[in-house]
């Protein structure tokens, strides 16, 4: 009996081994009280956990959003009363009377001379974070081609916004407890604490345009260095997360990083709670999870923050909601690898890869900063210089994106860099259907010399052109060194040629516009659609010939029809309201292209009397 006894002992030490059932003992938000002390914990420097003292003044809650709440509280200790709440301290967990009440979330305004916090309970961070993880919608964006610099910041912009302050003013909070008049007022100057975004391996001046989207979402962008993966447990497991350490979420990592820092609050089983505040709120994610090194506290009189670094990757974070993030540990999520290949005419060639996170706002954008990125770190950022640029983006189930263009002037990084993220920004943000980025492979040929030219004047081999005759037509251009130079582009006149018609020779820019004219009412939204409009693209580095005659016609979904008798024409026409008819006014009878080495601006245009043989 009693063997048997030890026996059963012995297969529940074994069950509780294999499956651990501590858990930590929570408080809820009607137990709170003002006057309590609690306990903070978090790291101020390297990986080691501090705590600190907090003393809590009130319980708030904004009648606008009646279920969330913020506990106000004092926070003392470490450094603190030199640098007030530190960016990066988000999700710092509080106990009182060893049971957690919540996370260190929000702070009071700026220039604050006391370390006033917003704590967010943790019974909201764990209730929003539940949700079933779905896929993220979209709202179509419409790009035009080529896509600029300013138009992709813009998008970005509007995607990454992010919730205003817990209350506009303090006559829109509510008092559960505490003080009214003093707790209302600090509720009303209260933020989300700011997220150092640690950027390693980037050059400042390619982040700087967008620092004021990022500081405008919450974000404090810090230059960091990139960490060798480490804090590895016995037999090589990587250490696991507690609450209090210093935890990461990566957008990009490889040659190049960039992500968020910040704090876990609470960990149960392989599940991780952190920050008490959205990142950027997108709701469903697969973004990295990474243990984080802080290196120091920088105090600040306006806003004090943590200078951190990004460890292994230790798990994925798969929800972004208004009152925390949340993950799992384990696996990282799948990254699309990317490859970047610069060929100087200075120097040797280099190689950089790196992998970033599958989304349709951050894919396109962290491709842009990474094109620029290596152009502005290895090439000058001040001067002429030209940039031809190569390559794929392969697309699951669809063809590949292929990249082909010359890009050349002052500072030319910003259109290369934009060429690449424009298709991708418009194809993953297309709401028919998901698409799949598997990956990026780019050459860049770069020179410290302008290469391109201006079109001056075109003629043709003959005075008296001919239907149905071969032709030349010449093209004098002036190279930014104020050479001339002379293309020949030969040409089929076509055999039903008759009466006057226009020869218009042009650059991208031109050719592509009068493309759009005479494409109204396309349907853009399937991404083979879209695909095959971008690798179509009108190319900077060719010469476009395009012969018109003045002949009535319409476009109708798209497709021209030119030529039309007067009898037909009339019926289309009278279709126009619907939105997917447009007016025709010329036809194309013939179009040529000349592929260069340097990038062509202008256009020129002749009148051409045709004469039958």
């Amino acid at each position: 009996m009693q063997s048997r006894t030890l026996a059963l002992v012995a297969l529940m030490l074994g069950v509780l081994v294999a499956f651990p059932v501590a858990q930590t003992a929570t408080m809820a938000l009607d137990e709170v009280r003002p006057g309590m002390v609690g306990t903070g914990r978090t790291v101020f420097s390297g990986t080691t956990l501090e705590d600190f003292q907090v003393h809590i003044l009130g319980v708030l809650r904004n009648v606008i959003a009646p279920k969330r709440s913020l506990i106000l509280a004092r926070l003392e200790g470490g450094p603190l009363a030199k640098t007030g709440v530190i960016a990066g301290m988000s999700g710092s967990p509080v106990y009182v009377n060893g049971r957690l009440i919540g996370a260190v979330s929000y702070s009071l305004g700026q220039f604050s001379t006391e370390a006033i916090a917003g704590i967010t309970p943790i019974a909201e961070m764990v209730d929003a974070t539940v949700m079933p993880s779905a896929q993220r919608g979209s709202q179509p964006v419409s790009i035009t081609w080529p896509a600029s610099s300013r138009q992709l910041l813009e998008i970005w912009a509007r995607d990454l916004g992010r919730p205003p302050g817990f209350v506009a003013d303090a006559s829109q909070a509510m008092v559960l407890s505490g003080v009214a008049s003093e707790v209302g007022r600090l509720g009303a100057m209260l933020r989300p604490i700011a997220v150092p975004m640690v950027a390693a391996g980037f050059n400042a001046s390619v982040l700087d345009p967008f620092a004021p989207a990022f500081a405008a979402a919450g974000f404090v962008p810090m230059s960091s260095a990139a960490q060798a993966p480490g804090g590895t447990g016995s037999g090589g497991t990587p250490a696991r997360l507690a609450p209090g350490d210093a935890v990461g979420v990566t957008l990009l990592t490889g040659d190049f990083e960039l992500g968020a820092t910040g704090t876990v609050t609470h960990v149960d089983g392989d599940r991780v709670y952190a920050f008490g505040h959205p990142l950027y709120n997108l709701g469903p994610t697969e973004f990295p999870m990474t243990r984080a090194e802080v290196q120091v506290v920088l105090p600040s009189l306006m806003s004090s923050s943590k200078l951190a670094s990004f460890g292994e990757i230790v798990g994925t974070v798969q929800q972004d909601r208004a009152t925390a993030i949340a993950g799992r540990l384990g696996p990282g999520p799948s990254l699309i690898p990317v490859s970047i290949t610069l060929n100087s005419d200075r120097g040797p060639s280099r190689s950089f890869n790196f992998g970033v996170v599958r989304d349709f706002t951050f894919t396109p954008l962290l491709t842009y900063l990474s094109v620029a990125n290596v152009l502005t770190s290895y090439e000058r950022g001040a001067g002429p210089a030209s940039f031809a640029i190569r390559g794929t983006a392969s697309i699951r189930a669809q063809s590949d994106i292929t990249f082909e263009d010359m890009f050349s002037g002052e500072q030319p990084a910003g259109g290369a860099a934009a060429y690449v993220a424009g298709p991708l920004t418009a194809l993953l943000k297309n709401a028919a259907e998901a698409v799949n980025v598997e990956r990026i492979d780019l050459v860049i040929d770069a020179s410290e010399q302008e290469r391109s030219a201006r079109i001056e004047r075109v003629w043709l081999d003959t005075t008296r052109p001919r239907a149905g005759r071969d032709a030349v037509v010449f093209v004098a251009m002036r190279d930014a060194r104020g050479r001339e130079v002379i293309k020949q582009v030969p040409v089929q006149l076509p055999a039903n040629a008759t009466g006057v018609l226009q020869l218009v020779v042009a650059d991208a820019a031109r050719t592509t516009a009068d493309d759009r004219r005479d494409t109204r009412g396309a349907d853009q939204q399937r991404a083979a659609q879209m695909i095959r409009t971008f690798n179509r693209a009108r190319k900077n580095n060719r010469l476009y010939v395009r012969l018109t005659s003045p002949d009535p016609g319409a476009v109708v979904n798209g497709e021209p029809m030119t030529s039309l008798p007067p009898s037909v024409l009339a019926v289309i026409e009278a279709d126009r309201n619907s939105g997917i008819v447009g007016a025709l006014r010329t036809t194309t009878r013939g179009e040529w292209e000349l592929p260069l080495d340097f990038a062509v601006t202008g256009s020129r245009q002749l009148t051409l009397n045709f004469e039958q043989p």
